[in-house]
Order: structure tokens, then sequence, then C-alpha cells
């Protein structure tokens, strides 16, 4: 499944499960580039060879464009982008607020969109196209609405773009992870068993195979990765 002479972007690149796809991606040749809303990655050393894209803010539609016609100029080409930034929210509808339901939409559907329509300019045909949706958006618990709201919304716009785009070979696929195994979620849920959760390398590891020549038969897919969850 090597991707040697492939340029891929990363969104959300300096956290946890972007720095581990990053670390895959250069670990099967790529070149990557790495973007996100932070200044710098808090550990540039994780992110390797990537070139750095910090301060980007990807709900600005022109700063979105303009950070993907550099990278896309300096590499010679762009083959495809994993969508990864985000954000949650737990908060219950009552005594809730609406700003939490914007603030999701805006982290989660909208960075995607906009990243996806960005790249879209340099994409050849048989591009890749992967987001990051929830397993807990398939059926919401209490206090999950916007955040599995939002997920929803990143799962509906995967399929549609899948369907747009098919007759080109661009697949549009997203994942479906459980809890994966961070340090926030730990400190969040000390007492759970970490072992059943997802780790980020066994996300990036899927994310290489759709990627990689041996997935162009798969697009518009929701792939639940939810480890023992």
């Amino acid at each position: 499944m090597s991707l040697s002479g492939k340029v891929y972007a990363v969104t959300g690149a300096f956290g946890i499960l972007g720095t581990a796809v990053v670390k895959s991606l250069l670990e099967q040749g790529a070149t990557v580039a790495a973007i996100d809303l932070a200044d710098a990655p808090r550990e540039p050393k994780a992110l390797g060879n990537a070139h750095l894209h910090g301060g980007v803010d990807l709900g600005d539609a022109a700063a979105t464009q303009a950070a993907f016609d550099a990278i896309a100029k300096a590499h010679g080409g762009l083959h495809g982008v994993v969508n990864i930034a985000g954000g949650f929210a737990w908060e219950k509808v009552q005594g809730g607020s609406l700003d939490t339901w914007d603030r999701m939409y805006q982290m989660n559907v909208r960075t995607a969109v906009a990243a996806s329509q960005a790249a879209l300019a340099h994409l050849p045909d048989g591009g890749r196209i992967i987001n990051i949706g929830a397993n807990g958006a398939v059926k919401a618990g209490a206090g999950m609405g916007a955040y599995a709201a939002s997920k929803a919304g990143v799962m509906r716009f995967t399929e549609a773009l899948a369907e747009e785009l098919k007759d080109r070979g661009i697949t549009v696929n997203a994942l479906l992870p459980s809890i994966i195994d961070t340090p926030a979620n730990r400190a969040d849920m000390p007492d759970a068993d970490f072992g059943a959760w997802v780790q980020p390398a066994q996300l990036a590891a899927a994310i290489v195979f759709l990627l990689s020549d041996n997935a162009s038969a798969i697009t518009g897919v929701l792939l639940p990765v939810t480890g023992r969850v």
C-alpha cells in the first residue's frame, strides 16, 4: 500500500489523531502537508518531515483555498485530503445553548466542506477524500445531540460528495470511530477500559488503506472503527 510519490493534505494535523495519520503517511512514502488552526504543533518532531501549515482557519473559505493552492503549487499537485479537523462538546438540550450547535457545525461540517472544496481545484481523477465522522452519530445519546448532529452532517456530506465525484474516480469515504484513546479522553473517563478504545494508529492504518490503490473501488462508505466499545 505504498503511497510513494503522492501528496496529501491532512487537516487537524497537530492533534493526536492528526499526528498519527501524518506519521503513517510519511512511513508509506507520501509527501504530507500538515494543516492546523494552531500556529505550531506542540511537538514538531512528531510530525517528521511533514510540511507544516499552521494558523489556517478552515472556517474561512478564502484562507482555506489559499492554503491548498500554496500546497499544490509547492509540491506539483495534490492527490488527496484527510479531513480530521473538528471538535467535541457534551451538552444536554435542556439548559444548553444554541451556540453549541452552531459551534459543532462550524468545527465539524464547515471545515470538512471548505477543505474538500479547496482540494477539488487540484485533485486529479482518482483522487481521495477521507472524512472523520463518529459512531456516536448513528444513534445519539443524552448530551450528544449537537455533536452527533454535526457528525451526521459529515456522514451525509460524504455520501453526497461521493456520488458527485464517482464519474471522476475520486473516492470519498468516512471513518466512524467510537472512543479514541487520547490523553483528553482518558482524563474525562478515568475509570474506563482504555484497552477497548480505538488507537490513533489503528485509525491511521484504515486511512492509509482508503488512500491506497487497493481501495479504488470503495466510495461513499461510512466505515465503523469501534474497537471493543
